[in-house]
């Protein structure tokens, strides 16, 4: 039976180590640092995923601040909102919940966001600088999958390492910090998508396998090696008889493989619950590196 990559246990570790900083930052008489959310229209998934951000702000000690817009707003009223926020010596990072409205320009938005406050990680100066292995922010999921992997030690030097899904907010970037110089890094890395024929060719021969596809239970037992490493990205609900009426399940069919892996990340309480706490810590290193705080 594998072992679990408890990102729950985890983030609510570095959760505590921020607010630990942030405490000592007030004490000297220093305003918190100060993150803002961008919440467009009333997506319920975009509304729950804000909330608990604002809720991992007050449990670390930043300041949070919710601006909400209709799904009608002009994408000319988001943008000088963008403006404002990118002068404010008040606030130091902020994000647009994504997806937007089909009025609004999405790469228009990114864009116009001032990297220095992109605690997402998503403007191409970032994403460069993180392709160049330069400083800077990370993208918030694949940077709590490198410290999941770091804080577990699982061993990345040389290994095989497949990546399933192509995006921008995982699949691409993951590729390249795991064949970085660093550790976790220093894999050879294969990025599969859905037109790669026969993944399984893949999956079989890889150590690592991380996988970000949305499609539930994807990937069985029959399509890794024993002592695979399993990094699960993905969350789908999933319709049952529950009070809920519904459950969330990953990309893996985390029961059959469960018994083949080596160590396997929880849905939920993996990879989720990470990609929150990196958030946070984006927000600190933006307070930190700020110009407005030397």
């Amino acid at each position: 039976m594998a072992q679990i990559l408890d990102g729950l246990k985890v983030s609510k570790e570095i959760k505590e180590e921020i607010r630990i900083e942030v405490e000592k930052i007030v004490q000297n008489h220093r305003r918190p640092p100060h993150l803002v959310a961008i919440l467009v229209g009333k997506n319920g998934a975009s509304m729950t995923y804000v909330n608990n951000k604002i809720k991992d702000c007050h449990e670390v000690g930043f300041r949070s601040s919710l601006l909400e817009f209709p799904s009608t707003v002009s994408e000319a009223e988001l943008l000088e909102k963008i403006d404002e926020l990118n002068k404010s010596k008040e606030v130091d990072g902020f994000i647009v919940q994504l997806p937007l409205p089909p009025q609004i320009d999405q790469e228009k938005i990114i864009m116009a966001i001032d990297p220095r406050k992109d605690v997402d990680g998503f403007h191409p100066e970032n994403f460069g600088k993180m392709a160049l292995e330069m400083d800077t922010f990370l993208p918030a999921t694949p940077f709590g999958i490198l410290t999941l992997l770091e804080r577990y030690q699982i061993d990345t030097k040389g290994k095989h390492c497949v990546i399933i899904g192509r995006s921008r907010i995982v699949g691409k970037p993951m590729s390249i910090l795991m064949g970085r110089k660093d550790f976790p890094g220093n894999s050879t890395v294969t990025l599969t998508h859905s037109y790669t024929p026969h993944i399984e060719q893949y999956t079989l021969k890889a150590d690592i396998v991380i996988t970000a596809l949305g499609d539930p239970n994807f990937l069985k037992a029959n399509m890794i090696k024993d002592g695979a490493v399993i990094v699960d990205v993905g969350i789908t609900r999933v319709e049952d008889d529950s009070k809920k009426g519904y459950r969330l399940v990953g990309d893996v069919d985390f029961e059959s493989c469960n018994d083949k892996a080596s160590w396997i990340t929880p849905v939920p309480g993996g990879v989720g619950p990470m990609t929150r706490a990196m958030l946070m810590k984006n927000t600190l290193l933006a307070y930190k590196t700020s110009v407005y705080n030397d």
